[in-house]
């Protein structure tokens, strides 16, 4: 008798690569596929499917390899708990980018067997993601690397320094609400459409970041954000008890954009749930600011030098300053995890806050079922 397979997932323009991940699913055993509803998408990415529920449902259940699909009952990133509990398959399979720890002690508790597969192309076709055939949104994302916070005037001005962040090519799909500068790309959305627009990007990044904060925001989103978006490459922002920094130091050399790309994993976590606040038990400091500052100074140093023992170190230290002053910015489920890759990794830090987004791991191996970026280059919009 066949094993029962389960997958999950939107599905919203289905392309080669989703084919090809059921054909390879399908070689497990019988599979029931699990499709988000239309809200379900839109509360996770903030933006509704191409194709609404009911025609991408049509279009998985005519793959052959497909025994059978539906449209999952629940919401968020465990929307088809009800359907998996009542289902009890033999094996749920996802891919590297679907991989998150919810799911996995889900499948512990339910003693299903889970399976993370690499994204891989068919053989001959070109690696495809919906992320790339969505013509709607193409502005890059970013990651905080070190010093983040230190953008708020209320932090640097007990400690100036600087926050780097790099800017990412739209490779993935990342989630709302992951620490990715979502929000602050639809804005960008808002402003400019699906593309940056041509000019000089610290004025572009002002424009972002006021329309961002318009009058009366309470809690200002950094600037990091808008910078980090809009300038290409690797950049140290330099802040001192203002909102805008002082000045903003651009790195384009390619070794050093490589440096960063082979040294930086991700592992999916979700989204952070709605309703938290990081701002919450906050115990911010002289002595925090300026931990957060020579931790930043440190590791701009030494992805300059290429050096990853340094690069990993002072990256770790910045999270950890980061969470003295934010104990909201983490919970048990991300300790765990860290725990997990502590002995291979030699830094680590969330890309966002409150247990979402992704677990930043810098590695001199390739770290099992992580996710790596794309860094945008000046030539590229």
């Amino acid at each position: 008798m066949a094993k029962k397979v389960f997958v999950s997932g939107c599905y919203d323009l289905l392309h080669s690569g989703h084919v090809q991940f059921f054909q390879t699913a399908a070689t497990y055993g019988d599979l029931t596929v699990a499709l988000g509803a239309d809200q379900t998408v839109f509360d996770l990415k903030g933006r509704v499917p191409v194709n609404n529920q009911d025609e991408r449902l049509f279009m998985v259940k005519s793959v052959s390899c497909v025994k059978n699909a539906f449209i999952s009952s629940g919401s968020g990133i465990l929307d088809f708990e009800n359907e998996l509990r009542e289902l009890k398959p033999d094996i749920f399979i996802v891919n590297e980018d679907g991989n998150i720890p919810e799911k996995e002690r889900l499948c512990k508790e339910l003693n299903i067997e889970y399976l993370v597969l690499r994204r891989e192309p068919a053989n001959g076709l070109t690696s495809r993601s919906t992320t790339s055939l969505r013509k709607i949104n193409q502005l890059p994302y970013r990651i905080d690397i070190a010093g983040g916070w230190l953008d708020q005037p209320w932090v640097s001005e007990l400690y100036p320094g600087p926050v780097l962040t790099v800017s990412l090519e739209p490779t993935l799909d990342f989630n709302e609400r992951s620490g990715m500068a979502s929000s602050t790309r639809l804005s960008a959305y808002d402003l400019w459409g699906p593309r940056l627009p041509a000019g000089d990007p610290e004025k572009l990044s002002k424009i972002l970041f006021c329309y961002d904060n318009p009058p009366g925001t309470k809690e200002i989103s950094g600037s990091q954000d808008s910078i980090g978006i809009v300038f290409p490459g690797l950049n140290r922002a330099y802040y001192e008890g203002k909102y805008w920094p002082n000045r903003i130091d651009s790195v384009q050399d390619e070794s050093v954009l490589q440096f960063i790309e082979k040294s930086i994993y991700l592992v999916p976590l979700g989204p952070r749930h709605s309703g938290y606040s990081v701002l919450a038990n906050t115990n911010i400091s002289w002595d925090g600011a300026k931990a957060l500052s020579e931790a930043a100074d440190a590791c701009w140093n030494a992805i300059l030098d290429k050096d990853i023992i340094n690069f990993g170190k002072y990256f770790r230290k910045s999270f950890e300053a980061q969470i003295e002053m934010f104990p909201n910015m983490v919970n048990s489920m991300v300790f765990d995890l860290i725990n997990q890759h502590r002995d291979h990794a030699l830094g680590w830090k969330l890309s966002g806050a409150g247990g979402g987004g992704y677990l930043i791991l810098i590695s001199d191996k390739p770290v099992l079922h992580a996710l790596q970026v794309l860094i945008r280059r000046v030539n590229i919009n």
